[in-house]
């Protein structure tokens, strides 16, 4: 992607956003252009009229200059105002899109590295580099030198094209060596990013209250600290190295800008006195030239350092323009509802995930019907999850079909689809809001059901003790009332909001893989009691759902090699499943 593409994309964002915010850009770089040519036109004529004694017009132009200087600053600074707010707007809303896009696009993007890397480089440049600020500020500053020079190039011509060459050889060479730190900053920066990203690791590991008690009790403070220290030396040989390579092109610049105004200087006095190279100039002449010249150098050199900052942004902002393009996940707006689940079907499915030719499921095929509880089991990697995420619309198969009640799964209008599944995942997330918003999802909330739910699940008692009950929240990261719930606390809130979803198929993925295996009967059992007449998939690589269930489905290396009932299953005394089983019945004795 090109830089034009990527700053079409971050307009286009930008725009969408917010237009006012456009806007304001572009009238603060007209306001900031009429301000510099006023002030380098209106104190010629005040110094003509000063030379020739004109009382009538020292006290017009007098009054001007400050009237003028006085309007333009009551004007940039209400300008700067609403500028200073867009912009805090304009980037939080960013963050949020980029928040909307990570739950819009497609699944398979979240499970990728790369672009898990990517997302991470994306904020890295927003919010660490400040890459969106330093490019909307350049951008601002770009149309204001633009529109500023072509009037100063406009005044300096009636003088002589002299003074302009002069002036441009001069900021070509201050452009090279410009253009040479801006190419070694980009290199310190992109250097720096595995750097920094250490550092913060371990910096944010020894300010982590969670593991407060662990770094306690190992006394791991000296590693962490070690480290922390030893990426933080690492930073500042860095930026030792840079400010040094900083000052050095500064210093350039800075020669080559009292030279450039030295010629300018002598050339417009020799026309004061001189008629040799033109016709003579008067005094008030001769200081807006001046002036012109040394504003010209000035936003010729701000235009050459903003097009580079703004070219440099672009680059650290590719993450972002790339995560932001990525397409999102296709929602089926179909005729078809899905208005109850009698059947679930698996035919022929093959899968492989992206960038990979291996196989997960292998010509998978079984079906399943209303109100039934089926037992996925199988070693760890089978492929069991895998299943799941296909029935969920997470991802495609390469082959076969999925159908609900015969019909493709993916021509359903997806709202309606996934209403009617619910799941709790091996890594299920609880968040920091109240214990009933993490129940309800946002849903309409029915007090009752929602306690008939708490009831069920068996944590009644631990709400009961709570302060604000239902509406405590879950951790202390921004209520000090809140609530640190323990493992299997937290899987009762997780299975609670799959009840409440009041779904047609319900699903457990391994939630309780880090119970012992009696805990994990037990929840399995009192979950299969709540689902009552529900259809249900338990998933576990170990069999406490499997005695309970009217069949079980075994998964050996992405294919079926068996799909019956618990009992059938054991007769085959060569098979995974009686070889699984028998090795944990002594953790379980349902039999």
């Amino acid at each position: 992607m090109n830089n034009f593409k990527r700053f079409k994309i971050l307009f286009s964002i930008m725009f969408r956003i917010s237009p006012f915010y456009i806007f304001l850009l572009i009238f603060g770089s007209i306001l900031t252009s009429i301000q510099v040519i006023g002030n380098v036109i209106i104190p010629k004529y005040l110094i003509d009229s000063l030379i020739a004694l004109d009382k009538e017009n020292i006290l017009f132009y007098g009054i001007l200059i400050v009237a003028f200087n006085l309007a333009f600053n009551f004007i940039t600074k209400t300008y700067n105002r609403l500028l200073d707010v867009q912009k805090v707007y304009v980037e939080r809303k960013i963050i949020e899109e980029m928040g909307k896009k990570i739950m819009a696009v497609e699944y398979r993007y979240l499970e990728d590295p790369y672009y898990l890397d990517l997302k991470e480089r994306a904020i890295f440049a927003c919010t660490n580099q400040g890459a969106l600020v330093n490019i909307i500020n350049a951008i601002s500053k770009t149309g204001s030198n633009i529109l500023t020079l072509a009037g100063l190039v406009t005044i300096m011509f009636t003088l002589s094209y002299i003074l302009v060459l002069v002036l441009f050889v001069g900021i070509f060479i201050t452009l090279l060596i410009g253009a040479y730190f801006k190419k070694y900053q980009q290199k310190f920066y992109r250097d720096l990013i595995p750097i920094n990203r250490r550092y913060n690791y371990y910096f944010g590991l020894s300010i982590d209250f969670r593991l407060a008690k662990d770094l306690r009790l190992y006394n791991m403070s000296p590693l962490i600290l070690g480290r922390v220290n030893k990426y933080n030396e690492e930073l500042f040989a860095y930026f030792k190295k840079y400010i040094k390579k900083q000052g050095v092109s500064s210093g350039l610049q800075r020669i080559i800008s009292v030279i450039q105004s030295g010629l300018v200087y002598l050339y417009c006095s020799l026309r004061v006195f001189l008629d040799k190279l033109g016709p003579k100039i008067s005094i008030g002449d001769f200081t807006m030239y001046v002036n012109s010249a040394i504003n010209f150098t000035n936003n010729f050199n701000s235009l050459l350092e903003n097009i580079l900052v703004i070219k440099q942004m672009l680059g650290y902002l590719e993450p972002l323009t790339e995560f932001m393009t990525l397409p999102e996940e296709k929602q089926t707006i179909s005729s078809i509802k899905l208005e109850e689940i009698k059947s679930v079907e698996f035919r022929n499915v093959s899968f492989a995930y992206p960038k990979s030719d291996k196989l997960v499921l292998d010509n998978i095929s079984f079906k399943f019907n209303r109100g039934e509880k089926i037992s996925i089991v199988g070693l760890n990697g089978a492929g069991k999850t895998t299943l799941i995420k296909l029935l969920c619309r997470f991802y495609k198969p390469q082959s076969g079909k999925i159908l609900i009640n015969n019909i493709n799964i993916f021509d359903y209008d997806y709202t309606s689809y996934i209403n009617k599944i619910a799941a709790v995942f091996q890594d299920y997330k609880l968040f920091a809001y109240s214990i009933k918003d993490n129940i309800t999802c946002n849903q309409k909330t029915h007090e009752e059901e929602v306690e008939e739910i708490i009831k069920k699940v068996g944590l009644e008692e631990k709400i009961k003790e709570l302060p604000k009950k239902l509406d405590t929240k879950l951790n202390k990261s921004f209520d000090k009332d809140g609530v640190e719930l323990s493992g299997g606390q937290g899987q009762k809130v997780a299975i609670a909001r799959a009840l409440y979803k009041n779904a047609d198929l319900v699903i457990l993925d391994e939630p309780t893989s880090a119970l012992d295996p009696l805990a994990e009967a037990d929840i399995y059992q009192n979950f299969n009691n709540l689902v009552l007449s529900k259809t249900a998939i338990y998933i576990s690589h170990r069999m406490s759902s499997s005695v309970f269930c009217d069949k079980v489905l075994v998964i050996e290396n992405g294919k079926i090699s068996g799909y019956d009932t618990h009992q059938n299953l054991l007769k085959n005394k060569n098979s995974l499943y009686y070889k699984l089983f028998t090795s944990q019945a002594e953790n379980y004795r349902l039999t």
